[in-house]
């Protein structure tokens, strides 16, 4: 199973809860526009909606979240993993993982789908912690991922929406994978990034970075005493201050038992390095000083940044949730979706209309 990450969005980090009767909502609400766009288009094309972070971001809007809010990815995607706890059979669409402890899960909750499928679940899995290794460990940009959603259907196609945490500059930022277009995990995943603030990141999975990835699968093959010599010799060094590998936080010594591991395994590219269990950020980013350092083995640093409210925020912006206009959008959609599934289309065709006139402004 491979997938395309196609967004990054960064967001500012706010206090404050979801009210319980607005997560009910929003659930029931995220359950009916999934439904008719399954209905409609189809599992596969909801997925790659999830994926595009601003119809992503518009979807949590439509919801009840202020536009800019950190908390619209967590909540959003569990409003709609509640949402289709009792659907998901029928609309052959699952939502594994969540927040924090919940993103643990996630493994488990794959594979308790497994005779719902027709695509290995271990295929699924594999996607589901690659993604997760890929954001923490071979881009390395300041954001450690604590929410992993992991969205999948009976055919096997899949979407990731992550979110990593920077305490340092108060903002979020989020990661989105499409599980039907990449061909690697680890050169140039990015489709569409949206967001605000621009870093200059440890890039492993930029094209510019290939020969800096097959340096570090060939590293790891090399005996853990000649690793440990180098990265000693380089804390000896005088290196510019604005260097973007800091020693720092390397201590050679205690990633012997890593380079002992790597050397025993010798793996045979970069994607299985990342794979091993055991290798992290530090083990990385320690390889890819010696290379870059010594070898002169070039590395990016490029951050892979390219370029509506409906019914109020949970926060009060641009005003409060109206609870009445809220509980009717529920009723009229639960009621196109009902009275489609009898034949009786009419609700969703004049949902349709309503669509055009407002593209075309009139």
């Amino acid at each position: 199973m491979r997938g395309q990450k196609t967004g990054v969005a960064d967001l500012p980090l706010h206090s404050g809860e979801v009210p319980r009767w607005l997560f009910q909502r929003m659930a029931l609400l995220a359950r009916e526009i999934t439904a008719i766009i399954v209905m409609e288009f189809g599992t596969a094309e909801f997925l790659r909606r999830l994926s595009d972070p601003f119809w992503f971001q518009a979807f949590g809007c439509v919801l009840g979240f202020d536009w800019h809010s950190s908390g619209l990815t967590t909540t959003t995607c569990g409003a709609l993993k509640e949402g289709l706890k009792n659907l998901g059979d029928e609309l052959g669409l699952f939502v594994a993982g969540g927040k924090g402890g919940t993103s643990r899960r996630t493994p488990e909750e794959i594979l308790a789908r497994g005779e719902l499928i027709s695509a290995d679940p271990a295929g699924l899995v594999y996607a589901s912690r690659m993604a997760a290794k890929v954001d923490n460990t071979a881009l390395q940009d300041g954001y450690q991922i604590y929410h992993h959603t992991f969205v999948f259907d009976r055919e096997g196609n899949w979407c990731v929406i992550q979110q990593g945490m920077n305490p340092a500059n108060r903002y979020a930022r989020r990661y989105h994978w499409l599980g039907e277009k990449v061909k690697s995990f680890v050169c140039e995943p990015h489709n569409a990034v949206c967001c605000d603030l621009v870093t200059e990141p440890l890039n492993l999975v930029a094209a510019e970075s290939e020969e800096a990835r097959r340096m570090n699968a060939l590293l790891a093959c090399e005996k853990p005493e000649k690793l440990i010599k180098e990265l000693n010799l380089l804390k000896s060094l005088s290196l510019p201050p604005r260097h973007h590998i800091l020693l720092e936080d390397i201590s050679p010594n205690r990633l012997y038992s890593v380079f002992l591991k790597t050397y025993e395994h010798q793996p045979q590219d970069f994607v299985a390095l990342l794979e091993m269990e055991g290798v992290g950020p530090k083990t990385i980013r320690a390889l890819t000083l010696i290379a870059e350092l010594l070898y002169g083995t070039p590395v990016s640093y490029r951050d892979p940044v390219r370029f509506s409210f409906a019914h109020g925020g949970k926060d009060g912006h641009p005003y409060r949730v109206d609870r009445r206009t809220y509980d009717q959008s529920i009723e009229i959609l639960s009621d196109a979706v009902r009275k489609a599934k009898l034949g009786q289309r009419e609700k969703l065709e004049a949902l349709k209309r309503l669509s055009r006139y407002a593209l075309r402004g009139d």
